[in-house]
């Protein structure tokens, strides 16, 4: 069960209770984000840990690697917020043992060290993967059925900081965040893929379209994090959806729509047909070591209901941008403005 506190009390001094805040994989994506919005506060120390150096914060990186103890020994800060970002997540990952490696290891290593640096906060993004194919409208309670390894350790990650809150429950804070597929401007995953050959005038929608897709904005996400740092002790687990669900028929309508273009769909591919195709891909993919765009695995995703539910209004947060709004912005700034030397990230 998730818990959560009223509204007054969030709004009490968010800061005093996390000076320094260290962001595990800071770097990428989400993180960048986050850090834009934590960097506003003056209370607020921030430290980056990531393998690879920010390209937006270079000053605030601290180089470690969540299997490294050493690394994340000299790099977490004493009485820190932690924030793990830090993953193996695409769909493609080899060896598959780095899943394990990552995701799992670097929960434990993430936990030993925090008991040692006296840290009483984790925020942990993990995954709506968790639920596998899940009924539409699954929310928190929903079954656990992952079906690849992704989801798989990150469950398992889940238990792992699980247990590290039971030892001190009454001190500790544990926020879980399960969000769906995140998109937004920068982002060269599988939403701007889609978004891409929209634009491109050659898209055709495999399937009838009428399945719905919920999907989160990455500054929707970010500030939720930010929001999560108020939370008292205990477990608290949300999935994390911007709301409305869009179809597939409806995405791509609006897409057009603000590309200044008609939104009919002009080709349709059947399901059978694209998965057929999708199986050519994985056979080149495994005869040659490349990887493609297109693949089975995808073309099910593509296809697929994926609607979850969600129990964080109860927390009273609002999300910033209304997803529209945030589609909007988003084609805008990939496809109609010029940001050419802007820097970009590659996730699923």
């Amino acid at each position: 069960m998730n818990s959560y506190h009223p509204k007054s009390i969030y709004l009490f001094k968010i800061f005093h209770l996390m000076r320094n805040v260290n962001v595990i994989g800071g770097s990428g994506f989400i993180g960048t984000r986050l850090i834009r919005r934590l960097i506003n506060n003056d209370n607020a120390v921030i430290k980056i840990i990531d393998k690879v150096p920010s390209k937006a914060f270079s000053d605030l990186v601290t180089l470690g690697d969540v299997r490294s103890m050493e690394q994340l020994r000299e790099a977490i800060s004493q009485n820190s917020v932690i924030v793990n970002l830090a993953a193996e997540h695409r769909d493609d990952v080899r060896p598959l043992s780095l899943y394990d490696e990552v995701n799992v290891g670097g929960a434990k290593n993430i936990c030993s060290i925090a008991n040692e640096k006296d840290v009483q906060t984790i925020i942990f993004t993990s995954t709506v993967a968790v639920y596998g194919f899940a009924p539409i409208g699954t929310d928190e309670s929903g079954k656990i059925a992952p079906f690849n390894d992704y989801g798989r350790t990150k469950y398992e990650a889940e238990q792992i900081f699980k247990a590290w809150q039971a030892d001190a429950p009454d001190d500790r804070t544990l926020v879980i965040i399960r969000p769906t597929v995140v998109f937004g401007e920068q982002n060269r995953g599988n939403v701007y893929n889609l978004l891409r050959q929209i634009a491109s005038g050659n898209f055709f929608m495999i399937g009838h379209g009428k399945n719905r897709k919920s999907v989160a904005y990455v500054e929707n996400v970010a500030a939720f994090i930010e929001y999560s740092m108020r939370f008292k002790p205990g477990v608290h687990t949300y999935n994390f959806i911007d709301k409305p669900d869009f179809t597939m028929n409806s995405l791509v309508a609006n897409v057009n729509r603000i590309l200044g273009r008609a939104g009919t769909i002009r080709f349709r591919l059947p399901f059978a047909v694209g998965l057929l195709i999708g199986k050519g891909f994985d056979l080149v993919a495994t005869l040659t070591g490349k990887r493609f765009a297109i693949s089975s695995i995808r073309i099910k995703k593509f296809c697929a209901n994926s609607v979850y539910d969600t129990a964080i209004d109860q927390t009273g947060f609002v999300p910033p941008v209304p997803l529209e709004e945030a589609l909007a912005q988003t084609v805008r700034y990939e496809f109609i403005e010029s940001h050419e030397n802007e820097d970009v990230f590659y996730t699923e």
